[in-house]
């Protein structure tokens, strides 16, 4: 299997785009099956033009698992390559089946750990565990985000999200960063000055392969509280090519996750929930590395990237507008068109097969949630946008043991946001900018214009 000559790169928006330098490309090579590997499906640069849905098509069609590369991407190293697994029926099974496709074995970034004490670490994070010891960390926080407390804030996520809107032109991107932003400080105890550390710290974690967000700074440090002014003295300097997960990339934010902790103002946050429960120094700071991050990059990503859909699918737009009753339909779809992570890796605990491929024990198994979610032999049409598409068995929130923890909060606040963009007109007033990463389906630059709707 020969790769098409590729289009020219374009975005989201069907605009033209330059394409990101990777650096020079390897001469791919040919898997066991003497086919040519397409090296577009890990390459950061390829997600900064567009997801690349119709190569995901062809390799579903063709290769639904099969070999890729990992090259040398600026100053990270060349990897072993992986298993990219692309059907829905596939990734399921993946995500549903620990025992055979490990979370904790080589943890759930393509990229390796740099150093075997960064696996260690990051081991700790309930992210990155395996049944018993994932369902005791998810049992500590999980009443923090049962329906029940959900709902007790529901409406004050609604309140919040009525207050971000103003006529005239804004970058939605940004102000869209801010409600997921705010909610996390909320149910974390995070004072108002230090929200922006959350921002921040997302920033540098999930768009390190962007050079506009791997030394994002944006908190007022004469703001900021003196665990917050603490913190940001003590952020380290980024060096090219480290790994941003480690413990020392993120001494700032754990020094503050501890300060935080011991503050009166914790109250009876989810931080105070995690110490009682127990954990570790290594897992208490990845919990907070999960709620900080993860919780926030992914709805930063998903609401601008909604709206974007919603603009580029005017129809379905008006639609919506008509029949309000079809957000929570909406909001799925949103989810399933636009799936603001677009894959995670696990590791093969033994030599196993897998889509008709011998996979051994110890090799990095890739699933594509962005292409799952496209498969035709579970959705009728997948490259239509519908606001009513129902039944919609997306994997946008993953599947099996590790289904995110935070997908009824991530679902109050996407239907609080499009509930009130509902009252507004939305006019996209220049080309979008994505976010470089070969993880986030992220949005960097959204430029509209709002107008009370009549």
């Amino acid at each position: 299997m020969n790769e098409d000559t590729p289009a020219p790169p374009v975005d989201n928006a069907g605009s033209p785009r330059p394409p990101v330098d990777d650096g020079p490309r390897p001469r791919p090579l040919a898997d066991d099956a003497g086919s040519v590997p397409p090296v577009d499906v890990f390459l950061p640069s390829t997600y900064a033009r567009a997801v690349p849905y119709e190569l995901y098509a062809r390799l579903r069609r063709e290769a639904p698992v099969c070999r890729i590369p990992e090259p040398a991407v600026g100053p990270w190293p060349e990897g072993p390559g992986y298993w990219a697994v692309f059907r829905h029926a596939d990734v399921k099974h993946v995500l549903r089946t620990p025992a055979d496709f490990s979370s904790h074995l080589g943890a759930t970034q393509i990229r390796d750990p740099e150093t075997p004490a960064d696996l260690d670490f990051v081991r700790a994070m309930m992210l990155n565990t395996d049944p018993p010891g994932h369902s005791r960390l998810r049992r500590i926080v999980a009443a923090a985000l049962t329906p029940r407390a959900v709902r007790a804030l529901e409406r004050t996520i609604a309140e919040r999200a009525a207050s971000l809107f103003a006529a005239g032109e804004c970058d939605f991107a940004e102000v869209a960063a801010d409600l997921p932003v705010w909610t996390l400080a909320h149910v974390m105890g995070v004072p108002g000055q230090d929200r922006r550390l959350l921002y921040d710290w997302a920033s540098r974690v999930i768009g390190y392969q962007d050079a506009d967000h791997a030394g994002l700074s944006t908190a007022d440090v004469e703001r900021l509280t003196p665990a917050g002014w603490l913190a940001a003295a003590s952020r380290p300097e980024p060096r090219p090519g480290a790994n941003p997960r480690s413990r020392a990339a993120l001494r700032d934010m754990f020094g503050y996750a501890h300060a935080l902790a011991r503050s009166p103002m914790d109250g009876e946050s989810v931080m105070s929930a995690m110490l009682a429960g127990g954990l570790t120094e290594a897992e208490f700071e990845n919990m907070f590395f999960l709620f900080a991050v993860a919780g926030n990059e992914t709805l930063r990503n998903g609401i601008p990237g909604g709206l974007l859909t919603l603009l580029q699918h005017p129809g379905e737009f008006a639609r919506l507008r008509a029949d309000p009753s079809l957000l929570d339909s909406a909001v799925e779809e949103m989810l399933r068109f636009w799936p603001p992570v677009m894959d995670f890796r696990r590791t093969a605990t033994r030599d196993l097969t897998l889509g008709g491929r011998r996979v051994a024990a110890g090799e990095k198994v890739v699933v594509y949630h962005a292409s799952a979610n496209r498969d035709p032999a579970v959705f009728s049409d997948p490259d239509r946008f519908d606001v009513a598409r129902t039944p919609n068995d997306h994997v946008s929130f993953g599947f099996g043991p590790h289904f995110c923890l935070g997908a009824h909060l991530a679902r109050v606040q996407l239907r609080s946001v499009f509930r009130e963009l509902l009252t507004w007109d939305v006019t996209l007033t220049g080309e979008p900018v994505r976010l470089t990463s070969n993880f986030q389906n992220g949005l960097k630059q959204l430029p509209v214009r709002l107008r009370r709707h009549c």
